[in-house]
């Protein structure tokens, strides 16, 4: 009796014996090897790779790919191009502007703006304030722009999903034209309550630009320039509080008639936004694993990589995208109980809380003090602090470049151990700064150090290692959570700094040096270096984490 193999081609009903080299087993797409790839559980001691849908066992890892394509990997080009330019520019000068000038612009026309308030409130209550009251209604006019912040900082998640990150961008400038109306309107109307208004609506703006702009940014650029892009955020920050200090001297805009278009200003990064950002795409990672629109992604991505050749970028989309289908939506709960999410999530908090306790907000109040501890007049002490934003401006621009050569670890590393150092030895020098002019001069050189060491790695890239360390499916709300922290804790600093500060003296900077150790113990543990990582290899190291 023979046995016919004529039909060996065929697969098998019977589920037994042969497989069919056309077999999907056999030669899978790009996105059945990654499913396959998920759905396959690293192994741990005790413990067999089971293949499951329960995200709660963790036997399906909420990462996914950036990179997933079995073909040998191609030299790949920069990338950077003058669509790609212009999008960054479009994105960042008109949110984190906002961020950064509202940050600096009450500082030099402070007293200005109080003795506004004092006879704003005595018209109104014939009764002469005290100037406690005053300070305090000025310190809530500072502050409310951080409790706006926290608040736009929480809503991320939301916007980023339901209107995009384009979108949400541009909706947010709806917030700065309401904010320009009521603090440029503030002294026609005899109302400092619409300053405090208008700090909170800009305050909102700031919050969700805080996510949003770092969240675009991260899935527009490149995998080779993510840090660089990244960095133009923090870049645009410190340039705008730069720009908020020189306008706000009282030889421009510093002025008892001119305070309230200083505050008004903040409406032009907002109208170069509404003009530029519409000509650039969406995110293709949102068109496509959010919305599922394949052939609007793919044009996308086609714009802003100036090429039509980008099948690799498409194909890893599409792999993440099928990924994606067999898990659940990633929720605050997911994120703090499911081990491979809560280890980066701890990362990303803790990185941002140490932007803002580093101490560098002291520093830059101090700065001033210092200053006239050196010698320098009132004048010149304005002027040498114009030349410390100059000096984070340019350290800013030395770190953009820094950051996908030395990497993000390292530099964070740099920063914080030459920050403990040198506010160690800042703090030695106020306490006997008063006997010579040669140790104030000492003091204003530390201070210079400081800001160099922040600006290396600290102030930049908290805000977008949060996009490096989750993918699409939790990177929102992730950064909702982060970017809510990080105002917090600026707010935190400022209520505290100045009593502190009274009690302590210069002491209180000894405060700052026991945390930057802290951080930078935490920092050299636990935080990984994503340069030139794929999502892939970032997931795995942490579901690897996970199961030890």
């Amino acid at each position: 009796m023979s046995i016919p193999f004529a039909d060996m081609d065929r697969d098998d009903d019977d589920g037994v014996g042969f497989v069919a080299e056309s077999h999907y087993l056999k030669s899978p797409t790009v996105a059945e090897q990654q499913a396959m790839r998920l759905l396959q559980v690293p192994t741990s001691p005790g413990r067999e790779g089971s293949i499951s849908s329960s995200v709660s066992d963790l036997d399906v890892p909420i990462y996914s790919s950036e990179n997933l394509t079995t073909r040998p990997r191609r030299e790949v080009p920069s990338g950077f191009n003058g669509r790609l330019a212009f999008a960054i520019a479009a994105s960042a000068l008109g949110s984190s502007f906002q961020h950064g000038y509202n940050t600096g612009v009450l500082n030099n026309p402070a007293k200005i703006i109080e003795q506004w308030i004092n006879a704003t409130k005595t018209e109104r209550d014939t009764v002469i304030p005290s100037q406690e009251n005053i300070t305090l209604i000025f310190s809530f006019m500072v502050a409310i722009f951080c409790v706006g912040g926290m608040i736009g900082g929480a809503i991320t998640g939301f916007v980023a999903e339901r209107f995009g990150r384009k979108g949400g961008l541009l909706l947010n400038n709806i917030l700065v034209l309401l904010a320009v109306i009521c603090m440029s309107s503030s002294k026609a109307a005899a109302s400092y309550e619409l300053i405090i208004l208008g700090r909170f609506f800009i305050g909102i703006n700031s919050g969700l630009n805080a996510g949003l702009a770092p969240m675009y940014l991260a899935e527009i650029s490149p995998v080779n320039l993510r840090g660089a892009v990244g960095t133009v955020y923090q870049l645009v920050i410190t340039i705008s509080i730069l720009i908020a200090q020189v306008v706000s001297l009282r030889s421009i805009l510093g002025t008892e008639s001119h305070w309230p278009i200083l505050l008004g200003l903040t409406i032009i990064p907002a109208i170069f936004q509404m003009v530029t950002l519409p000509f650039c795409p969406e995110s293709p990672k949102y068109l496509l694993l959010s919305r599922g629109r394949d052939l609007e992604a793919q044009k996308a991505l086609s714009w802003f990589r100036g090429t039509l050749a980008v099948h690799d970028e498409m194909d890893g989309m599409r792999a993440e995208y099928d990924a994606m289908k067999l898990v659940p939506k990633v929720t605050v709960r997911e994120l703090i109980t499911n081990n491979a999410l809560r280890i980066p999530l701890i990362i990303s908090l803790t990185v941002m809380v140490a932007q803002q306790l580093s101490g560098i907000n002291a520093v830059m109040f101090f700065s001033t003090q210092i200053f006239k501890m050196a010698g320098l007049n009132d004048a010149n002490s304005t002027y040498a602090t114009l030349g410390m934003g100059g000096i984070n401006v340019c350290m800013t621009v030395v770190s953009l470049f820094l950051v996908e050569k030395a990497g993000r670890k390292t530099l964070l590393l740099i920063g914080f151990a030459g920050m403990a150092i040198d506010t160690a030895l800042l703090t030695i020098s106020m306490a006997f700064a008063g006997q010579s002019q040669a140790i104030g001069i000492l003091c204003v050189i530390f201070v210079l150090v400081y800001v160099i060491m922040f600006a290396t790695g600290p102030g930049s890239i908290p805000w977008f290692l949060v996009s490096e360390l989750f993918n699409q499916a939790a990177r929102p709300t992730a950064s909702a959570l982060a970017v809510c922290i990080n105002w917090t804790a600026n707010f935190l600093v400022g209520l505290a700094f100045l009593p502190l500060a009274q009690i302590m003296g210069a002491y209180v900077f000894i405060i700052f040096v026991i945390l930057q150790c802290l951080f930078l113990l935490f920092i050299y543990k636990k935080v990984p270096e994503t340069k030139n990582k794929s999502l892939e290899e970032i997931s795995a190291m942490f579901r690897q984490q996970s199961y030890q």
